[in-house]
């Protein structure tokens, strides 16, 4: 187990410096970040001297290997744009993604799966299909118009919620939050309900699938059989075989929506780290594109990597696999 441990962070380590040098040279060999950070009508000795202050003077091979060493560090550097450490600034705006990933997985999740289940229950009924369309739709519909609609509906035409922003916050141990205040909770509805549609069209397709599997085997058919009900059939045997891929999906999920909750962010601005890494890629603010992107680089990675751990731990085949290989 060692070795296949060993195999694995030796791989995960080698994928993160190439993920590192790809984003970098992706990243810096685009575009001019002085003519947006300096005024037209400067002199040359202005430009030439916010260059060199930036190290943009060095050859891109020498700022890459600057970069690299300031990482292993822990310093992503600093950013052009707001002229503080690239990893504060990043902490900082973290907890808004973060509450509106958790809110839209939950969304996703809790109502996803009981509707999933009934759809893979009674298959053939009227509302079934409805649930399946609407899945359809999630997977279907872009983000940016679903959250163009709800803003048009529920913030422009009836006024009920607010369209944008992150309102009202309560501080816990320094850290602001939306959901601990009614008033801070309704500008988190509508951001978290348009970034929990695809979330609830894959559970419902996920929990459908598995439903309809389990309702087939002789596990049901024994319960039946021994008077118990659907109901207690659903919820003891159904919903406790389909809970291991549900649990993988939502943490899978969790992941990818606090990496690429961007367009959600953008359209209701609200202040995570979405909306950071737009706006630093309109002001070419590069630190910041290269630390948000290595960053999700590295919780992929870390991801992928605690999977196959724990597939490791569960299946003894494939610590032999890896030791042979």
């Amino acid at each position: 187990m060692l070795g296949y441990v060993i195999q694995r962070l030796l791989q995960a380590a080698l994928v993160m410096l190439a993920m590192s040098a790809l984003v970098f040279v992706g990243v810096y060999a685009i575009g001019n970040p002085i003519d947006v950070l300096i005024s037209p009508d400067a002199t040359q000795d202005i430009r030439e001297a916010a260059i060199r202050r930036l190290g943009l003077d060095l050859p891109l091979w020498q700022q890459y290997l600057a970069f690299l060493g300031r990482l292993l560090r822990g310093d992503f550097g600093t950013s052009f744009v707001f002229g503080m450490p690239v990893l504060q600034l990043i902490l900082s705006r973290l907890p808004a993604t973060l509450e509106l990933a958790l809110a839209a997985v939950l969304i996703g999740t809790l109502a996803g799966v009981p509707l999933g289940i009934y759809a893979g229950y009674r298959p053939d009924s009227a509302v079934s299909r409805a649930i399946m369309a609407v899945s359809v739709l999630g997977f279907s519909v872009p983000t940016f118009w679903v959250g163009l609609i709800l803003i048009l509906t529920f913030a422009v035409n009836l006024d009920w919620l607010p369209a944008g922003d992150r309102g009202p916050l309560v501080d816990v141990f320094g850290i602001g939050w939306s959901f601990l205040s009614l008033e801070g909770l309704s500008f988190l509805v509508l951001p978290a309900l348009n970034l929990s549609l695809f979330k609830l069209a894959m559970m419902i397709r996920l929990s459908r699938a598995g439903t309809r599997e389990i309702m087939l085997t002789d596990t049901v058919k024994f319960a039946r059989a021994a008077g118990l009900s659907d109901a207690t059939i659903l919820r003891r045997h159904v919903l406790r075989l389909i809970s291991i891929p549900i649990v993988t999906v939502f943490g899978l999920e969790l992941g990818s929506t606090l990496a690429f909750a961007v367009v959600t962010e953008t359209i209701f601005n609200w202040p995570g780290v979405g909306k950071l890494i737009i706006d630093s890629i309109t002001s070419l603010d590069r630190p910041v594109m290269v630390a948000y992107l290595v960053l999700v680089a590295f919780l992929f990675v870390t991801i992928n990597l605690v999977v196959d751990l724990s597939y490791a731990l569960l299946d003894p085949r494939l610590r032999r696999g890896g030791a042979a290989a």
